[in-house]
Order: C-alpha cells, then sequence, then structure tokens
C-alpha cells in the first residue's frame, strides 16, 4: 500500500463528514464561478441600455441606478453564500483532519511503548518524541491536500465548462499550458521529497541536542561546558538551517516556473481575446467574465502545484511515522498466551542464552533455579551480564536460546502485562514523574485507596519526610524527580514497591549512589520489602548481600559460582576474592 493510500486510510471512519464537507464546498464553488456574472452583465446590458431577462425576469419598471445597485447586492450575497458554505464546509474538514492526527499520535505513542528495550535501546529517545510531536502531523496534511486536490479538480471542470459555454479558442487557448506545468511537478516532486525527509532528520538531530543539554544542565554548568554545548547546538542548527534553505530554494524555482507559464498564457488569452472583441465575437464583458473565470482556473492549477511539494514533504514524514509502525515486536506476546494466575515466584533459567547480535554474545548456557521466596544476589565485574539477566525476567528482552520459567509455565506463554503485574523493580536510580508525591507511588497500582498508599509509604519510612513538603502526598517532584534527595527518590521508589505488593522483586543496584548512612537506612526497609518475596539483586556492596539465601556469581556471561556467601568464601573461588577486597576496602 502507498503512503498514501495508507495516510488517508486513517480517515474511513470519518466519511460522512468528509462527504458533508465536500457537498458544502461543492455548493460554495458553484457559487464563487457566479461572482463576477453581475458585473459582465452591467457591462454588457446596463451600460448600453441592451436590457435582457435574467432567468424570465426582464427589470420591468427598473431604472439603470436600481438595476446596477440590486446587481452590486447581488454580487455581495453571492459572495457571502459562497464564503458561509465555504467556512462550513472547512469547519468540518479541519475537525476530521485533527481526529485523524490525535489517533495516529496516540497510535505511535502506544506502539512506542509495547516495542521492546532493544528498540529504544537503538534509537535516541528525542527522535521518537520528533516522530509523535512533529512527523505525525503529516496525517493532516494529507487530508487537508487530498480535499484540495478535489475542490481544485473540482473548481477547474466548472471553470473549463462555463468558459467553454463563452470562448472555445478563449478555453483552449488557456489550458495550453497544463501540460508543461505537470511535467515541472513531475521533475521536482522527488527533490522535495528527499529534502523533507532530511530536514526531518536535521530537525530531529536539533531536539536531540537541546533536549540532552536542557537535560543535563547541572553537570553542564559544573563543568563550564556552556559554550561547548551552545556551539553543538549551533551546528546542529546551522545543519538545519541549511536543509531547509535547499528546500525552499527548490520550492522558489519551481514556482517561478509555473508563475511564468501562466504569465504566459493570460498574456495569450488577453490577446486572442482583445482581438475577438474588436472582432465582433464576443462582448466586452464576457471577456471581463472570462478574465476572471481565468484567474479562478490558473489559481486552482497554480495551488495544486505547491500542494504537489507539500504531499510530498507530508509523504516523508508519513514514511518516518509508518516506519515506527511497521517495525516487528521482537518480544511479542504468543498466540494464544493466556494471563499469569497469581505467582508464587519460582523462577528457572534453562540454558539460556543471549546476544544483541551474533558476534557478541552476552549470556551463555546460564542454568539457575530460584525458589519461592528466595533471595539472591547477583555479583561480577562490569560487563558480566547481570542487568542483562535480570532485564529477561519481566521479558523486556526475550532470550536468544535456552528459556525462563515462572512457576513452571515459559513465560513466551503468558501475556507480558499480566507477567509485569507480579514483578516489583527497584532501580539505582529511580524514575520519578514530574507530578505529585502520591502519584508517583501510586503508579503500579492507580486504584489504590489514599489508605493503602500511606501505608505503602510508613512501610517505606517515607511518610515523615513526605508530610514535612508543603502539600505532603500532593507536592510535586520536579522534573525527574529533582526537588526530592537520591534517599528520598529511592524511599518512592520502594513505597511503589510495597504499594504493587508483587511477589517476585527485582533490585538493581538499589544502594550504591547512597551515602554509608542513607544506604543502612534504606537496606533496613528493603529488608522488610524483600520478605516474603522472591528478590533477585545486583550490587557491588558484598555487604549487604553476603547473608542471602544464594549468592550468584557471573563472569563472562555465564555462571561462575553459586552458592550462600560463607560457603563461595571458604571455595576461594571468584567471590572469595571479592568478598576480600571488599573487607580490605571496608
Amino acid at each position: 500500500m502507498s503512503i498514501y493510500r495508507r495516510a488517508l486510510a486513517y480517515y474511513r471512519p470519518f466519511l460522512r463528514q468528509t462527504v458533508l464537507a465536500v457537498i458544502l464546498n461543492v455548493a460554495a464553488i458553484i457559487f464563487g464561478l457566479l461572482r463576477p456574472w453581475p458585473f459582465a452583465y452591467i457591462v454588457d446590458h446596463v451600460l448600453p441600455g441592451k436590457l435582457a431577462p435574467v432567468l424570465g425576469f426582464d427589470f420591468a419598471g427598473w431604472t439603470p441606478v436600481q438595476i446596477v445597485a440590486a446587481l452590486c447586492g447581488l454580487m455581495v450575497l453571492i459572495h457571502l453564500a459562497s464564503g458561509l458554505l465555504n467556512l462550513a464546509g472547512g469547519v468540518i474538514f479541519l475537525r476530521v483532519g485533527l481526529q485523524a492526527l490525535l489517533r495516529l499520535r496516540t497510535e505511535i505513542y502506544a506502539y512506542l511503548h509495547s516495542l521492546p528495550l532493544k528498540f529504544h535501546d537503538q534509537r535516541r529517545s528525542a527522535d521518537s518524541s520528533f516522530r509523535v510531536a512533529y512527523d505525525s502531523q503529516s496525517i493532516q496534511s494529507f487530508y487537508a491536500k487530498a480535499i484540495f486536490i478535489f475542490q481544485s479538480s473540482f473548481s477547474i471542470v466548472s471553470t473549463f465548462a462555463l468558459m467553454w459555454r463563452l470562448d472555445h479558442q478563449l478555453t483552449l487557448l488557456s489550458l495550453g499550458v497544463i501540460p508543461f506545468m505537470v511535467l515541472v511537478m513531475i521533475r521536482y516532486a522527488h527533490r522535495i521529497r528527499a529534502a523533507s525527509t532530511h530536514i526531518a532528520e536535521r530537525e530531529s538531530d536539533v531536539l536531540t541536542v537541546a533536549q540532552e543539554g536542557l537535560s543535563s544542565i547541572r553537570m553542564v554548568q559544573a563543568f563550564g561546558q556552556e559554550e561547548r554545548e551552545v556551539a553543538q547546538f549551533r551546528t546542529s542548527a546551522s545543519q538545519s538551517l541549511e536543509a531547509s534553505l535547499r528546500m525552499n530554494l527548490v520550492s522558489m524555482k519551481s514556482a517561478l516556473v509555473i508563475s511564468s507559464l501562466i504569465a504566459a498564457g493570460t498574456a495569450a488569452m488577453y490577446w486572442l481575446g482583445s482581438n475577438h472583441v474588436l472582432g465582433g465575437t464576443l462582448r466586452l464583458g464576457e471577456l471581463i467574465w472570462m478574465s476572471s473565470l481565468l484567474l479562478m482556473l490558473y489559481q486552482p492549477l497554480e495551488a495544486l502545484t505547491q500542494v504537489a511539494w507539500a504531499l510530498e514533504t507530508a509523504a516523508a514524514g508519513a514514511a518516518r511515522c509508518f516506519e515506527v509502525l511497521d517495525r516487528a515486536d521482537d518480544v511479542p506476546d504468543a498466540p494464544g498466551a493466556q494471563p499469569l494466575a497469581r505467582a508464587k515466584g519460582g523462577i528457572v533459567f534453562e540454558h539460556v542464552a543471549f546476544s544483541y547480535d551474533e558476534q557478541h554474545p552476552i549470556l551463555r548456557d546460564v542454568n539457575l533455579h530460584l525458589m519461592p521466596g528466595e533471595t539472591v544476589a547477583f555479583v561480577g565485574g562490569t560487563g558480566a551480564g547481570k542487568s542483562t539477566l535480570l532485564s529477561l525476567v519481566p521479558r523486556f528482552y526475550d532470550p536468544t536460546g535456552g528459556r525462563l520459567l515462572i512457576d513452571g509455565q515459559d513465560l513466551r506463554t503468558v501475556t507480558k502485562k499480566s507477567l509485569r503485574e507480579h514483578i516489583s523493580i527497584v532501580l539505582q536510580d529511580t524514575l520519578l514523574f514530574s507530578t505529585t508525591i502520591r502519584e508517583n507511588i501510586a503508579y503500579g497500582r492507580p486504584d489504590a485507596s489514599e489508605e493503602e498508599i500511606v501505608e505503602a509509604a510508613k512501610r517505606a519510612q517515607a511518610h515523615d519526610f513526605i508530610m514535612a513538603t508543603s502539600d505532603g502526598y500532593r507536592s510535586q517532584v520536579g522534573e525527574r524527580g529533582g526537588h526530592l534527595s537520591v534517599g528520598q527518590r529511592q524511599r518512592i521508589g520502594i513505597a511503589r514497591a510495597f504499594l504493587k505488593n508483587a511477589p517476585v522483586l527485582i533490585l538493581d543496584e538499589p544502594t550504591s549512589a547512597l551515602d554509608p548512612t542513607t544506604e543502612s537506612a534504606i537496606m533496613q526497609t528493603l529488608e522488610e520489602l524483600m520478605r516474603g518475596r522472591t528478590t533477585l539483586i545486583i550490587t557491588h556492596r558484598i555487604a549487604t548481600i553476603h547473608g542471602v539465601d544464594k549468592i550468584v556469581v557471573l563472569a563472562n556471561g555465564t555462571v561462575a559460582e553459586e552458592g550462600r556467601g560463607p560457603e563461595l568464601v571458604t571455595r576461594g573461588g571468584v567471590y572469595a576474592g571479592l568478598y576480600r577486597s571488599a573487607h580490605l576496602e571496608g
């Protein structure tokens, strides 16, 4: 399916409104064709004193002044009728276009949320945002231009029919420039689309630089790199400027060629029309009417060339939108996947392997059995595969080899939504949204009562500092929780996990960014959170996990050791070295 047909398919639910708007606009065009007629009648009949009946009305008893006044009033009424009909149709078109835009934007945004992390890891978030906010607007442009093409085509055909009735030769001469205009449109169309795609990419770069610079403003100012960031932004903005300049230059060149063709056609019609008036085959009023109709013929023709460029620009934006919607989900729900019933939390890794590409394996033949309610810590050097391994549990990724089971069920046989409802995650840097403390705690359970939210905050030892804020649970946390300290953000994340009350808990470096005093307090809270849940924890702080149920040591994507802390120390392996190093540092 072509981009044009696919884009217009978004308007099928609004077919009735579109048909009504088209009818209104057709009526407006018909009234518009009649606008020059009253003046032509004045020139040909009233001024020379040669009155002729109009639709059976002969103006008997009317003075010339009265007739001119009535015809001038009729001109205003015709204009008003045409304008009102056009306005009514335009309002409907606008509403339908915005509804389709809303539909496409929502569809892209929703699909982006459904795509696995692998997709987002390979793409800049600003580029995805640009496609949602800006490229999606192409759908509205498609609709507006498609309707305009219909209106212009009807106007051209109607104008041609009326001109043909007045003078065959003048009409044919006026149409002589159309083939040349079509050739110009074809020649420049592909250039416009390529230039428009280039502009969208450069504008996406500008948004990326601006977003990254402003979101890291603390670090920029701390390192005195304001000039560097501004220079980088200027470079991206300059590239966007050059792209826009090139596209506009192409458009201006094509417009000059088109306008020159129209000028030639107009001059030829005036020359031949004047000869017809001098020869007595055409009245002066009819020439004036023909001149007005010629303008009504050429205006939509010229506009259609601009529409062609606009459609190519819209096609470039739509292609970027459909590129997202056509991206296959690498972690789909299997056909017939069933919701996961309340899980106990037994997790099994069977010969699990994972890689982003065949040349760089991350995990290799991992075999683990985690009992329900067991706390398992994962340790190892940077790049050992700890975070990747835990990301497989909520199916942020699927293993490229082997399988994972929860309570004996392959994760691929249950729906992702139900699986993730059974998992709580506390990260190193708790992610908070720019809303209230209450909404952030309730993010995993939006329907939670006020009492449940407060209870979760108390269990996370967050209630006291929350009540000390200006608006309590209604206080805004700022962008990414900027109004709160690191420890406070972490307690909000823990309260969120308490409220969700999931049987499986994933802790990814939950205390690594904290000072020792805050870390000790947070660990006490986490110990309560872990109680009775299957807990998977990643940490470099050996002291915090030495006494857990099981420790898994990863090295080069494989399980090097597993067992309880004291047992692993006596073996004298990798963990023993990590344990001794931690005590020496302490």
